[in-house]
């Protein structure tokens, strides 16, 4: 009686690795509120703040002339703003621009170095859609996609995130160039980002996407 062998599945073609996704040379990368504000000494403190903050630059430097970074600027005092936000900023008295440290507001000191090439826009709310000049400088530097790092993964990253998909833009997350101050949320936005939005979201390590991005 003979024994039929199936025929063996290519070695090379399952041992093979993925290569990464090709990113589009005319990407953007927004670098979000990494400010003073979640330093060690600031206000709002992100504990590891400090450990992204090589990799955010290394992303930097890869292409300096296509990045935006954000500052979040609180208001002159609460009564300016509308709504809840209103609440928010009694519920921090302090960080109203009549109170806070300037520096607080700053870019931390080893980004300070890109400005310029890379430009600095300021917002007060958490999307930094929320500032019009943001969609003025996408157009000049015709974004074919957005590269997000920076603070907090978990509240201004997600609402960027989220008003760059509804405005149709693909969006690439640096996993290890975003950082907040509650690990658990960040761990679960990112499962929600990998498993909700993956047509229009794609989560990489800073090393790769160095290496799909040919910058234009």
């Amino acid at each position: 009686m003979s024994v039929i062998v199936p025929p063996a599945s290519p070695p090379d073609l399952q041992a093979e690795p993925a290569l990464p996704p090709a990113i589009p040379p005319r990407a953007v990368h927004l670098c979000l509120d990494m400010q003073n504000l979640i330093g060690p000494a600031g206000p709002w403190a992100a504990d590891w703040a400090e450990r992204v903050l090589p990799v955010i630059v290394s992303l930097v430097e890869h292409a300096p002339a296509r990045c935006i970074f954000t500052r979040f600027v609180p208001p002159p005092d609460a009564e300016r703003m509308p709504g809840t936000w209103r609440a928010f900023y009694r519920k921090w008295p302090g960080l109203t621009a009549q109170e806070i440290d300037p520096d607080a507001i700053e870019l931390m000191g080893p980004l300070k170095r890109f400005v310029p090439p890379a430009t600095v826009l300021d917002k007060t709310r958490y999307s930094a859609f929320s500032a019009p000049a943001l969609q003025e400088r996408l157009k000049a530097l015709s974004a074919a996609a957005l590269i997000v790092s920076g603070a907090e993964s978990d509240v201004c990253v997600l609402a960027t995130v989220l008003s760059a998909v509804d405005l149709g833009y693909p969006v690439i997350l640096a996993t290890d160039a975003l950082c907040s101050g509650c690990d658990l949320c960040h761990d679960a936005v990112l499962q929600l980002y990998q498993q909700r939005f993956s047509q229009q979201v794609q989560t990489m390590p800073t090393a790769a996407i160095r290496e799909a991005w040919v910058p234009a």
